[in-house]
């Protein structure tokens, strides 16, 4: 009772300074799924408004949003997996949630004719909106013609233009995941996951043939084509034969990066994480955990010290160059296709938000795109733009673009009934743990304080999904 009066007191004190509704903070927008067109300056994302769920798309440089999706009811249907075709015409998503481990799919809304979890199409207008398939984790072939999606565990395709139903493109053992195309549209690799082990299959459209890269017992997967598309670099992590511990994992057999010629099959190994810290693999945010840049240099992600940073080798092997030296966590990266700059997010300098940074591939002192007190994650490259989201102590995640220029410009800013002015900047508060260690708090404070206050204490649980000074980019964590 006396934390119930507590908070009561709080809030009543808030209301006399500036009343606002809970409808109102709790109705803000929240965007997910910024991704960028293969060519042009277009970008798309979804947009939760109070539950309905759409697509919204914006072209540079005016980058004026306009819905492309006619939903309305707030039936929690998830909308995801954006991507654009080719040309930048058009975009394919899923809507829906993957079955459950009884086959079940979710249908929070009850409705009476079930819910599955399908592949759409709508072009960028708007227009030409209908249903692909049944499936999820849609990849539009560069040559525009074909959708490869998966459906309960084996690889499909549709016709982008819905001329012919869609067709298994082989039968396989396990399940099939990761879908990439070739560049020239001519392969599809995937990984072929057998429980105690996966491989990396390429399936060759033109021989009808299925071809399995350096197989062996371990984990191999985040498959990564070379833009000559002639190899395809993988990670391979160590198999043990027996089913995982579910427990942290700091230290084990370490971890590897092959390359594979996809017209033999044979592989080699061009880097091997060192025993000790950094032997377990630790996952970026990103389209893949390989990315294959300018010059033949392959980046990836690496906690050799501790922190998640981000290293680039050559494909004829040798020592890693470090990208991202600090102490601190690379989060989100994004590398357009055979580009040679990357462009990440992180807390480097300001551990309690996240701004964006720019390095070369081949090494060099990363450049700062953000600063200052707002949090900017989720980038996406749109032409010479980079497109994210932004929030700050005052306003929700949004979209946001940041020019050549430098100039910073709102794509689809916080609506104005929503109370920003009257949202607390919360302050740093660090204070030791029993064993030393050095936690990090918010600490929020009446706008206009009179001694001393009655306080509510929340207590989080962590460490890697911890509270910031501001709106939260994690879906869940802007409630």
């Amino acid at each position: 009772m006396r934390a119930l009066f507590a908070l009561i007191s709080v809030v009543a004190a808030f209301a006399q300074q500036a009343p606002f509704t809970l409808e109102q903070v709790l109705g803000a927008k929240f965007p997910t799924d910024l991704t960028a067109a293969p060519a042009g300056n277009k970008v798309a994302w979804v947009v939760n408004a109070r539950g309905v769920r759409n697509i919204l798309v914006a072209e540079g440089p005016r980058y004026e949003p306009r819905m492309i999706t006619p939903y309305t009811a707030d039936d929690g249907q998830e909308l995801g997996d954006l991507r654009w075709t080719p040309g930048g015409s058009s975009v394919v998503y899923v809507r829906g949630e993957s079955a459950n481990r009884a086959g079940e799919v979710p249908n929070p809304a009850l409705d009476v004719h079930g819910a599955e979890q399908e592949l759409w199409f709508v072009k960028s207008d708007g227009s030409g909106m209908r249903k692909v398939a049944e499936g999820a984790e849609p990849t539009v072939s560069p040559r525009g013609d074909r959708i490869a999606f998966l459906r309960r565990g084996q690889m499909w395709w549709a016709p982008v233009d819905g001329s012919t139903q869609p067709a298994q493109v082989f039968k396989a053992r396990g399940q099939c995941g990761r879908p990439v195309w070739s560049p020239d549209g001519a392969r599809l690799a995937f990984v072929s996951s057998r429980a105690d082990h996966s491989f990396i299959g390429v399936f060759d459209l033109a021989a009808n043939a299925l071809r399995f890269l350096d197989p062996g017992t371990d984990f191999d997967g985040s498959p990564e084509w070379s833009p000559d598309g002639r190899s395809v670099a993988f990670i391979r992590q160590p198999g043990s034969g027996l089913r995982a511990v579910r427990e942290a994992r700091r230290t084990g057999e370490p971890w590897s990066i092959r390359v594979a010629n996809v017209e033999t099959g044979g592989g080699r190994e061009i880097w091997r994480a060192k025993e000790g810290r950094g032997s377990v693999f630790r996952e970026m945010v990103a389209r893949n955990q390989l990315l294959w840049a300018e010059g033949g240099r392959i980046v990836f992600p690496w906690e050799s010290d501790g922190w998640t940073h981000l290293y680039s080798v050559t494909v004829e092997g040798g020592a890693a160059t470090l990208l991202t030296p600090g102490a601190f966590e690379v989060e989100d990266v994004v590398l357009p296709p055979g580009g040679r700059e990357l462009v990440f997010s992180s807390n480097q300098g300001d551990i309690d938000r996240r701004h964006l940074w720019k390095v070369a591939a081949a090494g060099g002192v990363p450049t700062a795109l953000t600063s200052g007190p707002g949090i900017e994650c989720r980038p996406a490259i749109a032409g010479g733009d980079v497109v994210f989201l932004r929030s700050d102590a005052q306003h929700p995640l949004h979209p946001t673009a940041v020019e050549p220029s430098g100039k910073i410009r709102d794509i689809d800013p916080v609506p104005g009934d929503f109370p920003a002015t009257q949202m607390v900047r919360p302050k740093q508060v660090t204070f030791p743990a029993a064993d030393g260690l050095e936690i990090h708090g918010q600490l929020f404070l009446p706008p206009r304080p009179a001694g001393r206050a009655p306080a509510v204490i929340f207590f989080h649980g962590g460490s890697r999904r911890q509270m910031l000074l501001g709106w939260h980019y994690m879906y869940y964590y802007s409630n």
